[in-house]
């Protein structure tokens, strides 16, 4: 459902995009009494003012509301994730006092005097 929305709200958005840049500015009408009138002629006798308007403004409110259903769907998945403590624990170890800090724990065998560990021979 995500990825639908998704989907939609890319193509609405690049709709958007597309019908501001076919829309004229306000200075064009200055220029259409110079001669530049006959080009309205594509969308009927007013221009393409109402019609490129209407469905802007419908683009528009289709972006606006597939923005809110994926901050919806986003804010549903982050509450997910904090329900079911989707941040991992790492356990902590339990160190004994009595061990030197960095050293491996002492054998009995080791701790004699002068024996060295034996190693294996080829």
């Amino acid at each position: 459902m995500e990825t639908a929305i998704l989907i939609v709200h890319v193509l609405v958005a690049l709709a958007v995009i597309g019908l501001v840049l076919l829309q004229q500015g306000k200075g064009a009408d200055a220029g259409a009494s110079f001669g530049g009138g006959a080009s309205q002629t594509v969308f009927g006798s007013q221009g393409s003012g109402s019609f490129l308007g209407r469905v802007t403004a419908a683009l528009a409110t289709a972006f606006f509301v597939t923005s809110l259903a994926l901050a919806v769907i986003a804010k549903d998945k982050s509450e997910l994730v904090r329900v079911n403590d989707g941040i991992p624990v790492v356990p902590v170890e339990q160190v004994d006092p009595a061990l030197p800090a960095n050293d491996a724990p002492i054998s009995e065998q080791s701790s004699a005097a002068g024996d060295a560990p034996s190693l294996p021979s080829n």
